[in-house]
């Protein structure tokens, strides 16, 4: 008989865990005693734990504290866990080794995976950062707060652009806020950060329930680091310059025409031209020219603090901020949003990491990140918080596969799965990690293969905070803590949305009866090169236009089947393929009548760069400043 079933006879007559503790064991010092031993601690703290959580731990009545205090644990079970949320960018699903990589080491990372519950079929509500993030935050498709686009531009490309989250959205940081949590973000936003000026911060996270913010309001790019080709709107940029040297030219072939009499010109004219090429010139170079001043610099709140960023340390810093705000907070509750610069291009890697993977640049940053993972973890082990924090680890969308520097690749592997960043409704840009522990609660090394959401995080910790969700608007995630302590089988997902933009692409059906997981791709982005696997001869796949196929029918797959969407199925090989396509075109109709108009907030007004609201630790356009002084030790 193991030492907790002994203890449990023992308690027979008070039935432990439901009555009277103080009588039942504080009064029974040869119990106290057994359960006191070094050997008994581990075992019975650990059960009783996961018995509180079968009896729906938020709302058991713990009659006495004194029985948490004899095993040295008072607040796991009977106050609001911390909560720690790690979010990686445009990481693959194929890129961890808990998923299946054996090239990358992700030893921190894949230890979440042992002690907790790993998700396999975990949806992005998107497959590019800014829209993703939006869900994730709100908890609902982004369509619904604005944060879809109907052009090309379908993420923020300015800190100086007035598109953002809009302040009527109600993220779970501001909900974990007024349940008394302490609320931080570490590390990207790309949610916006002006409306009308340059210090209004209406998007701003200090404006989205965050108590503090350290990091980079919008996201990395190669324009950051002055030894890359430049990646923010490169088609326009070399429209702009040829643009200007054509006006360039146009003006020296008109003064020589004049001077040599070959044209009749007035000069009046040629000065107009020359202040319209030069106005023409300053616009482009004071946006496109002066990137890694307008857009790669680090906020604390609402200052900046680096203009541009020194990226050789930014790692550092960030770890070094995470570390100190579950310092100050160590009594909690506290909320912890780690959302990772990495592994976003140009995966600057600090020299400690560089070449250390068998998968380049590339896999250099994973392990970087992995290492930072590692650090955090740690911590909490030292400050004795593991046992009272809610951690969860995923990615904003899949790996960016057009990412490449010649032959080398500098985006992230999806596995076996179809696409990547930005391609709408195939499998590789939208399924990422999932990844939650929290011991004793969650049972440990538990797989689920169930249709999960982003958007699941949202009503998931507001409800762990003892919070009440918003009755005023759809919230599309689902609270996920049945299934993660095994107490459902089932996800509450049955449909779920695939957009790229504001454009449907994609519908999945969780058939529940049967097990199978129904996909239908109403449009799909048309690859280039023909034949390959994702837009090559783009940065991106568009959403709309020539660049996209309408199928009519749709392609159907069933993922239970064919995870790889592979084998497109149709009425002669698929009995219930009518069946499948009408109760989908169902849904969607249901699903669009849940949607109300609203601001598009990537709209080409919102989204262009505007001098006047560029945050500036000077006074504009003299912005460049480095407030955090030299050291880029850690600890």
């Amino acid at each position: 008989m193991s030492a907790f079933s002994q203890i449990l006879k023992e308690t027979d007559t008070c039935q432990l865990l439901r009555y009277d503790y103080t009588s039942c064991v504080l009064n029974n010092p040869s119990l106290e005693a057994k359960i006191r031993k070094p050997e008994v601690k581990r075992e019975v703290r650990t059960k009783l734990l996961q018995r509180v959580s079968m009896e729906r731990y938020l709302l058991m009545p713990l009659t006495s504290c004194l029985f948490w205090n004899t095993f040295g644990f008072s607040a796991a079970v009977d106050s609001k866990p911390n909560i720690l949320l790690f979010l990686a960018d445009d990481l693959g699903i194929g890129d961890i080794g808990c998923y299946g990589n054996n090239s990358i080491r992700t030893p921190n990372i894949d230890r979440l995976a042992r002690e907790g519950v790993k998700l396999t079929q975990h949806i992005a509500a998107a497959s590019l950062c800014t829209p993703s993030r939006a869900a994730f935050l709100t908890g609902r498709y982004p369509i619904r707060s604005g944060m879809a686009s109907s052009n090309r531009y379908r993420a923020l490309q300015w800190n100086a652009g007035s598109g953002g989250l809009p302040a009527n959205e109600t993220t779970f940081a501001r909900l974990l806020q007024q349940q008394g949590y302490t609320t931080g973000l570490i590390g990207k936003w790309h949610q916006g950060v002006n409306c009308e000026s340059f210090n209004d911060h209406c998007h701003h996270p200090l404006n989205h329930g965050f108590d503090y913010f350290y990091g980079m309001p919008l996201t990395l790019r190669n324009n950051c680091q002055k030894n890359k080709p430049p990646d923010l709107d490169a088609a326009l940029q070399a429209k702009l310059w040829l643009y200007s040297q054509i006006i360039t030219l146009a003006v020296f072939t008109l003064t020589a025409g004049k001077l040599t009499g070959l044209i009749s010109i007035r000069w009046k004219t040629i000065a107009c031209v020359t202040l319209v090429g030069s106005l023409f010139f300053i616009s482009w170079y004071s946006s496109y020219g002066f990137v890694q001043y307008w857009n790669c610099i680090l906020m604390r709140n609402h200052d900046v603090t680096e203009q541009p960023m020194r990226l050789e340390r930014t790692a550092f810093l960030m770890l070094k901020e995470a570390i100190s705000f579950i310092k100050r907070n160590r009594q909690g509750p506290f909320l912890l949003f780690v959302s990772f610069l990495h592994v976003h291009t140009p995966l600057f890697t600090t020299a400690k990491f560089l070449g250390k993977s068998c998968h380049g640049l590339y896999g250099d940053n994973v392990e970087e990140m992995d290492w930072m993972v590692g650090k955090i973890l740690d911590l909490l082990d030292e400050e004795g918080l593991k046992n009272h924090t809610f951690t969860y680890f995923a990615s904003d969308h899949g790996g960016h596969l057009e990412a490449q520097n010649g032959s080398a690749q500098l985006g992230g592997w999806n596995g076996i799965y179809k696409g990547g960043k930005g391609m709408g409704g195939w499998e590789g840009g939208i399924r990422v990690p999932g990844i939650f522990r929290w011991p004793g609660v969650l049972p440990a090394g538990t797989v689920i293969d169930e249709p999960t959401s982003l958007m699941d995080i949202y009503p998931t910790v507001v409800h762990l905070a003892g919070g009440i969700l918003p009755h005023d608007r759809v919230i599309d995630g689902q609270n996920l803590l049945p299934l993660l302590q095994g107490r459902a089988q089932k996800s509450d997902h049955e449909f779920l949305f695939h957009y790229c933009g504001s454009y449907l692409h994609a519908v999945r059906w969780h058939q529940k009866d049967s097990g199978a997981i129904w996909k239908a791709h109403f449009v799909t982005p048309v690859f280039h090169p023909p034949g390959a696997g994702a837009c090559y001869g783009k940065k991106n796949c568009p959403c709309f236009g020539e660049g996209v196929t309408h199928h009519d029918p749709p392609l159907l797959f069933d993922l239970s089947r064919d995870p790889s969407e592979a084998k497109p199925l149709s009425a002669d090989t698929e009995p219930l393929f009518d069946t499948v396509i009408r109760k989908i075109g169902r849904a969607i109709e249901e699903h669009r009548r849940t949607l109300t108009p609203v601001p598009e907030q990537l709209s080409v007004y919102n989204v262009v760069w505007k001098p006047w609201l560029q945050p500036c630790c000077g006074t504009f356009p003299f912005c460049w400043c480095d407030k955090e002084g030299d050291s880029t030790r850690i600890l």
